[in-house]
């Protein structure tokens, strides 16, 4: 049976390994020597770096650069697929974590590379779809599907309180006096640390929370209010501009792909 381990060193371009995980399960702080592509083929997948909080609802994966430190959280049960892909496989592919789409052909492809043996003639059908899946990974179009996290330790604070619950509505003032700030020293510090206002930090968390409850099969109506907005046509003019499609067509072309 193939492991993580084993498929760091291997001499092809790129390994393939497939899992299965509970609900709840954690893979602690870890990295590769390898680039990681995550892709859950079923189940919600989050992972955390230190310097931000992705999530892979179903059809969207994580491009992984080596040795990045990282963890991840199963917030269903997982179908995991993953690639690892040799540092000199390709020149051009990401040098930061990323979320991306995944096509119905890249879809299939990682699903096959699955059942290639580790050892495959790389001259062979085998190799071919290995090297064809290197050339889909670099024209899947980039999601804005990621978290950033600031480094320092009070508004780290703050931010790990709101992940907890994304449904608090606490105005700017409290959140600063949380963190021991000013008004003024709060905002400026928490974008120069983000590269967001903490408002658009805290939009941005609650999407990515309701995607998630979303992937998970919780109607739109209670995911709406359950991250703190206050109707469905707010939440959901929020989403389309995010994403350009609005919750539900966004997640019936997903789920058109996978049947």
């Amino acid at each position: 049976m193939k492991s993580s381990a084993q498929l760091q060193s291997i001499d092809r371009p790129v390994a393939s390994l497939e899992d299965e995980y509970p609900c709840g399960y954690v893979d602690d702080w870890h990295s590769h020597q390898r680039n990681q592509l995550v892709y859950a083929s079923k189940g919600v997948l989050s992972v955390t770096t230190e310097t931000g909080s992705f999530v892979l609802p179903p059809q969207r994966a994580l491009w992984i650069p080596a040795g990045v430190s990282h963890t991840v959280y199963c917030k269903s049960d997982v179908s995991l697929r993953t690639l690892y892909v040799d540092t000199y496989a390709k020149l051009h592919f990401p040098l930061q974590c990323q979320v991306m789409g995944v096509s119905a052909l890249l879809r299939e492809l990682i699903l096959q590379a699955c059942s290639i043996p580790s050892l495959y003639d790389i001259d062979s059908r085998n190799g071919r779809i290995m090297q064809l899946i290197l050339d889909e990974i670099e024209l899947m179009p980039v999601d804005p599907l990621l978290i950033p996290m600031p480094a320092e330790r009070r508004l780290l604070r703050v931010c790990q309180a709101f992940l907890r619950d994304p449904s608090v509505n606490r105005d700017l003032d409290e959140w600063a006096y949380d963190a021991g700030m000013s008004r003024r020293t709060f905002t400026r510090m928490f974008r120069h640390e983000t590269q967001m206002s903490f408002s658009n930090w805290r939009q941005q968390v609650r999407l990515l929370e309701a995607l998630s409850r979303i992937s998970s099969g919780t109607p739109i109506t209670t995911v709406s209010l359950d991250v703190g907005y206050s109707s469905v046509s707010a939440f959901s003019s929020v989403f389309h501009k995010t994403f350009g499609l609005p919750p539900s067509k966004y997640f019936s072309d997903v789920q058109s792909e996978d049947d």
